[in-house]
């Protein structure tokens, strides 16, 4: 990880920002979709989808499901659709108050990426507890030269994360949130994604 950060000032990696889907886009997995880029470098990208939360799923029924014990009054935080891949794998963004030192990928200043029990226990846990936190199930990746290219085929935005976009309920706004903050309406975006 030492070496995508020194080698950023030459690249345009984007671990840590939000890919925001253009309207029209060819895969309604991922329409309207806001995605927070966990990992991108030459060889990949991996990103988990901050707005799509499933239906009647929340974090603590799904802990109980699993056998996480909670300490605290559930609170009804629904679990997201990450993404395509491994839909049956855990995955949780959280701020950095809590860090298992052998799983937690930091991913950007302040936020960081645990994919192991330990992180579902600390959510669970009056006093190990993430500030903040959002559980997703699956995430969305690409394989060396495919986010670039559809990037350059303009199918995402790029927009800068913050916490509210990350990990605020009110996930059917997120998507013209993420638009607004680049200054940018819906109704001024082509349908039709593709270069001029």
């Amino acid at each position: 990880m030492a070496s995508l950060i020194e080698d950023d000032a030459d690249t345009d990696f984007l671990t840590g920002r939000l890919l925001v889907a253009m309207p029209g886009i060819d895969d309604e997995r991922f329409e309207r979709t806001v995605l927070y880029l966990c990992a991108h470098d030459e060889e990949q990208a991996m990103g988990v989808a901050v707005n799509r939360p499933i239906d009647g799923l929340s974090v603590f029924e799904l802990l109980d499901r699993l056998g996480v014990k909670s300490e605290i009054q559930a609170p009804g935080d629904l679990v997201l659709l990450g993404g395509p891949i491994e839909r049956e794998r855990g995955f949780v963004l959280h701020t950095d108050d809590f860090n298992s030192p052998d799983s937690t990928l930091p991913v950007a200043d302040g936020v960081g990426l645990t994919a192991t029990r330990d992180v579902l226990d600390a959510m669970a846990s009056v006093i190990h507890r993430p500030r903040k936190a959002v559980l997703a199930l699956g995430y969305a990746g690409w394989g060396p030269g495919q986010l670039e290219q559809e990037l350059r085929d303009n199918i995402w935005l790029i927009c800068d994360a913050d916490e509210g976009l990350l990990f605020d309920e009110d996930h059917e706004h997120k998507w013209t949130r993420a638009l607004a903050k680049l200054g940018i309406t819906a109704d001024h975006l082509s349908a039709t994604a593709g270069r001029a």
